[in-house]
């Protein structure tokens, strides 16, 4: 009689944390710990002297700095602006890349697809100052853009485009876009084409199959590249700085104004801190949403 034989298979998906670090090796380890290591003592080291004094000056423990952010209009209203700039070049990159990435997964053209990825990638060798230079030049009252529109007769006088939040927004959203393209192409590149072609062989319209069965499979990707061009976008100094106007600070600006102008190092490291606890809840508030959600688990 031949036995068969049988294995005990658990998905990778049910093995525990505790279960898979036991049975990493040395060498797995060793690469494990080193930039974990890394990590901690350049990052989080540094970070937690930065956020120690806004609390502590010379006189001791003192909650002033921190409470002085929260009494004061001005330093509130910029919070609120620079949370609205991040929100909104999330929004608008999500807007363009989302095309961009469905087209690059489902065009059958290569050259198509390197014209794309062309496009995408490019903004990544070029420096960030010259990208904001060169907005700044496109979106200036006698610039390209203004000068076009007068020229086809769809404006009479030259757009505010510039020293506002439209200039920032536009010119944030073309640096940061490749990130959210990149982000959604990988999700969508993993996705069935199969499962289009069931449901429009069930009977399922092109415009149904992608809402119901496309659509869903890459909110992973939506959520992951949105978490990522806003966290980078809620930071940002060098362009909101040359194309942003007096209505425009964002609260990185007023960090280095504190530390390099002022040199009160207590009330930047008070705002750093705000700006840090801000970022920590709304991500919160983002893997609350993704624990909820069976499709979003994915990214877990």
């Amino acid at each position: 009689m031949i036995e068969a034989k049988t294995d005990s298979w658990v998905p990778a998906k049910q093995v525990s944390l505790s279960h898979r670090l036991a049975r990493m090796s040395g060498l797995q380890w060793l690469l494990l710990i080193i930039p974990l290591a890394y990590i901690m003592l350049i990052m989080f080291f540094s970070m937690v002297d930065f956020f120690k004094l806004s609390f502590f000056d010379e006189s001791g423990f003192t909650l002033k700095y921190i409470r002085h952010i929260f009494e004061t209009d001005v330093y509130l209203r910029v919070l609120w602006v620079t949370l609205k700039i991040a929100f909104l070049v999330t929004f608008f990159s999500l807007i363009v890349a989302y095309p961009l990435a469905y087209s690059l997964v489902n065009s059958k053209s290569a050259l198509w697809k390197k014209i794309i990825f062309s496009a995408v990638l490019i903004p990544f060798w070029i420096s960030l100052l010259v990208r904001t230079f060169a907005w700044s030049i496109l979106l200036r009252q006698n610039g390209v853009i203004n000068t076009i529109l007068i020229k086809i007769g769809i404006i009479d006088h030259p757009l505010e485009l510039i020293y506002n939040t439209v200039g920032v927004v536009i010119a944030m959203t073309h640096i940061l876009l490749p990130y959210m393209v990149l982000s959604l192409y990988s999700v969508m590149a993993g996705i069935d084409q199969r499962l289009l072609q069931a449901a429009q062989g069930m009977g399922a319209r092109p415009l149904k199959s992608f809402m119901q069965v496309f659509f869903p499979l890459s909110l992973p990707g939506v959520l992951s590249g949105s978490l990522l061009v806003f966290v980078m976008g809620i930071g940002y100094f060098i362009t909101p700085a040359l194309l942003g106007g007096s209505k425009t600070t964002m609260i990185s600006m007023l960090i280095e104004s504190n530390i390099n102008t002022t040199l009160n190092w207590h009330l930047a490291s008070a705002l750093a801190l705000v700006l840090f606890a801000a970022t920590l809840i709304l991500l919160f508030i983002a893997l609350l949403l993704t624990g909820k959600n069976p499709v979003l688990k994915e990214l877990e």
